[in-house]
């Protein structure tokens, strides 16, 4: 059932190339604004970036990070360095500059491509490291530094792409934790193939009409997959933008390009759901929408079914799996789950002995098939831990149903002991979810004077938070569920803090929570 990738395999052949090969190559392959690009400009454009590289004397294995904004440069230099044999490195372009020196010298990339706006940020990050690192100024304003442009135009539109080995290292993905820092997670050509074949062709049915746009960034794993490579890999095109994602920008971008698949997180379908407009746009083009990165609570995907009519299809993946392995199908979603396991993988869950335990009792996620990383960077402790054999072993809780539906409880870290007994944030975060005036929550544990952890609420409202709120949730949650999982202390905020890839940072809340 799995991929079965040859010996020598380079993924920028198998999603690239071979379209030119099937007589693909006068298809659109990338929508952005009012521009459009075939698959036949894009490998020209990436055999462009790979001549480029070579030239700065880029070789096959070295890491390249790539940090633009998405479009078609982005696209160009992703090709271009995996066809180069080299290992491509995705990270935000917006990151702060002690976040960037940290990045730097975990890397140790030999050549950082980044973009003229955030030139300063990342040559400012580059002094703070023991080594300052090569880079590549993608835009008009290059200072010092080598200038994409300038180097482009002397070079030849072909490139004969490196073979590699299918078992070598493609490109690192960086853990998506919502705790600590993130581990760079190094996976493998054949990773990539096999997901795209099992969950983007046999799953979900991605074919060569369908038109994608996504929420999340190219350099986040997930939007890697399902706005890049798996549209790629069917010949079916994709729509990037480059602004920070609204739900009026989203609305605006589908009424004109008129996606298939819409690739979103909780957090831009609550924003979409809750705009004023919401009910009077037309999401009638899309054939499905998916959601992960975070729990997606019930209440919010029956106001999306609601309003849009649209399936969405929440699923769970991991950096160390790199894409989706469990998910809700097209005709087959039941709310509250994440669905059932992707044909090709294989899951268990267990207990902390390692035992397995009985269907609908919570435990460790244990899951395996030939999409696993070769390991985190520079962690022998963490890859002792997490990859025992053939499966990998996370943080991740989930239940599975007699029927095999998967249903998340949260990461191990995140669970609540109260009074004696387990509580799952997304269990509390759902019922507040539930309550008209609630627009977004997350609930973590603190820990009180006396040693005891309680329940502790972090509410973003609709509407200016009238007084007394506080205490009308904590009674919504009593009336509810059991008197234990309401929250000892709702906070009205602003707004949530955010990891590097969007998630909620539940480490930011949880000293927040401390510290008033």
């Amino acid at each position: 059932m799995s991929f079965q990738a040859p010996e020598r395999f380079n993924i920028a052949d198998y999603f690239l190339a071979a379209r030119l090969d099937e007589g693909l190559g006068d298809r659109v392959a990338l929508r952005i604004g009012e521009e459009t690009l075939t698959y036949a400009e894009v490998d020209a454009a990436a055999c462009r970036f790979a001549n480029v590289l070579a030239g700065l004397d880029v070789r096959p294995e070295e890491r390249v990070m790539i940090a633009l904004p998405d479009g078609a440069d982005w696209v160009a230099a992703f090709f271009g360095t995996l066809k180069l044999g080299a290992v491509v490195v995705m990270v935000n372009p917006q990151l702060e500059t002690e976040n960037l020196a940290r990045l730097f010298d975990y890397v140790a990339p030999r050549l950082t491509i980044v973009g003229a706006d955030a030139r300063e940020t990342f040559e400012l990050a580059g002094s703070q490291v023991d080594r300052t690192p090569a880079m590549l100024v993608v835009g008009e304003d290059s200072g010092s530094k080598p200038r994409y442009e300038a180097l482009a135009g002397a070079v030849s539109e072909r490139f004969n792409t490196v073979p590699r080995h299918r078992d070598d290292p493609a490109i690192w993905l960086f853990s998506g934790g919502t705790t600590g820092l993130p581990k760079g997670v190094v996976q493998s050509q054949t990773s990539f193939a096999n997901t795209t074949e099992l969950y983007a062709k046999n799953t979900l049915g991605y074919s060569p009409d369908d038109v994608t746009l996504s929420v999340p960034k190219l350099f986040f794993g997930y939007a890697t997959g399902s706005n890049l490579l798996f549209p790629f890999a069917v010949g079916a095109s994709t729509v990037l933008f480059p602004e920070h994602p609204t739900a009026e920008l989203l609305f605006d971008l589908i009424e004109r390009h008129r996606p298939s698949i819409l690739i979103n997180v909780p957090t831009m379908i609550n924003q979409m759901v809750s705009h004023p407009d919401a009910a009077t746009r037309d999401l009638s083009c899309l054939r499905f929408a998916t959601s992960a990165g975070e729990a997606l609570p019930v209440p919010l995907y029956h106001r999306w079914q609601e309003l849009f009519g649209v399936e969405l299809l929440d699923g769970l993946g991991t950096a160390e799996m790199w894409h989706v392995f469990v998910t809700n199908r097209p005709g087959d979603v039941k709310p509250g789950t994440l669905g059932r396991v992707v044909d090709g993988f294989e899951i268990e869950v267990r207990d902390d002995d390692a035992n397995e335990v009985a269907p609908g009792e919570p435990g460790k996620m244990w899951v395996r098939g030939d999409s696993l990383a070769i390991g985190y960077w520079r962690d022998s402790r963490r890859n002792h831990e997490a990859f025992r054999g053939e499966w990998f072993v996370g943080g991740d809780l989930i239940s599975r149903d007699a029927d095999g539906y998967v249903t998340y409880c949260g990461r191990g870290d995140d669970m609540l002991k109260v009074g004696g007994k387990w509580l799952a944030p997304q269990e509390v975060e759902s019922c507040l979810m539930r309550h008209p005036a609630v627009k977004e929550c997350a609930v973590v544990g603190v820990e009180t004077a006396d040693g005891l952890t309680k329940p502790c609420a972090f509410v973003v409202a609709v509407e200016p938070a009238e007084e007394g709120l506080e205490n009308v949730l904590k009674q919504h949650v009593l009336d509810h569920l059991d008197a234990y999982k309401h929250p000892r202390r709702v906070l009205i905020v602003e707004d949530l803090p955010r990891t590097h890839l969007g998630k909620v940072d539940r480490g930011a809340l949880k000293r927040q929570a401390a510290a008033e």
